[in-house]
């Protein structure tokens, strides 16, 4: 999921430059991915889904690396729109179904500190993604190489989770205290407006990051190392946010995560030097995975036995936040000429996040 749904970033700049795609046409096709992401979430989340939870994530999977790889296939504006919107209803049912799958076996096992551990392959899919990209870049490869190979890493993943992940499912275990509440807890609608607002704070940085490296000169020595650390930094953060939830608890840890990010956000145009750049990458991968764990988890204990729904919810949430994002970038870049304000906007949204989530009660997420 973390190649299929984000290697979009490093292959834009190349992809761009060859078919003279605007600021505008980039923040479209990144804006589809995520409108298709929204729509996923809310079908994911339907009551009953007709043979299995298990098969439909691994077809959701097999359709996000198809999706991937046919990204070079195609130069039309509409086919990019359908591929990415296709693709991100694919991320969405991955992310809803995995991580009820996970979290259910793992309150069975009676080791939900492990979720860490599944929350983390988005970074390493990212770092895998990022390597390949600049290894095949590296070597001359065109954009529609780069989006063929990724895409096919991605089918070889999906390969390997059918092999690892067990045909029987885990009990739905209904576990004894706030979370096994007949209705979702108090303080949840403020959860899903700061997610949301999470949403489209971290997806200008996370869509543009190696495009405003590339556009500058002094930057374009560290384009190759921009998104790995983000990938790099994405893989222990969740475990450290988690763990810092088990002391502050999940909305005072959401909060302070918002904050780092905003920061990181703020320095990738406020900053325009090889540090600034490296900050940003850094603070980002540190921060929007944990974030999302955060909101998940949280998420999860305020809803009833059956998380699914909620999860859903809040996947639609931030799905919104992401489809807004990007359009209103490219928008904003193609009449200020960069995107120091749609990122200052960003920034904006993850601070009124970190506002909005300490009105949860911490109580209602022990």
């Amino acid at each position: 999921m973390g190649i299929g749904r984000f290697v979009y970033t490093p292959i834009l700049p190349p992809m761009a430059e060859a078919l003279g795609l605007s600021k505008g046409g980039a923040g479209l096709i990144a804006s589809a991915n995520f409108l298709g992401y929204l729509i996923g979430a809310l079908l994911a989340g339907a009551p009953r889904l007709p043979g299995g939870r298990r098969r439909w994530m691994l077809g959701a999977l097999v359709a996000s690396a198809i999706t991937t790889g046919a990204m070079g296939a195609v130069t039309s504006m509409s086919a990019f729109l359908l591929l990415r919107a296709a693709g991100g209803a694919a991320s969405a049912f991955v992310l809803v179904l995995a991580s009820a799958l996970v979290l259910d076996r793992l309150a069975v096992a009676g080791r939900p500190g492990l979720s860490s551990v599944h929350f983390a392959g988005v970074g390493k899919g990212i770092a895998v993604s990022a390597l390949v990209v600049a290894a095949l870049q590296a070597d001359g490869a065109d954009w529609r190489t780069l989006w063929y190979v990724v895409g096919g890493v991605a089918l070889a993943a999906a390969a390997a989770v059918a092999w690892l992940v067990p045909p029987a499912e885990a009990p739905r275990v209904a576990v004894s205290g706030p979370v096994a509440q007949a209705r979702p807890g108090p303080g949840l609608p403020a959860l899903v407006c700061a997610y949301g607002l999470f949403g489209f704070g971290y997806v200008i940085t996370a869509t543009f990051l190696v495009s405003i490296v590339r556009s500058s000169p002094v930057l374009r020595s560290v384009e190759p190392l921009v998104w790995l650390i983000v990938g790099l930094t994405a893989v222990p953060s969740v475990a450290l946010w988690m763990r810092a939830s088990l002391r502050f608890g999940i909305p005072l840890t959401f909060a302070i995560a918002c904050v780092v990010e905003a920061i990181g956000v703020a320095a990738s145009v406020l900053w325009p030097s090889a540090v600034g750049a490296l900050l940003a990458a850094a603070l980002l991968g540190g921060t929007f995975m944990g974030l999302t764990a955060l909101g998940l988890a949280g998420a999860r204990r305020l809803a009833p036995a059956d998380p699914r729904p909620v999860l859903a919810v809040m996947t639609a949430a931030f799905g919104l936040g992401q489809i807004v994002g990007p359009a209103l970038a490219g928008f904003l870049s193609e009449r200020s000429g960069n995107f120091a304000l749609a990122s200052l906007l960003a920034a904006a949204a993850l601070l009124v996040a970190a506002a909005v989530v300490l009105r949860v009660p911490r109580t209602s997420l022990l």
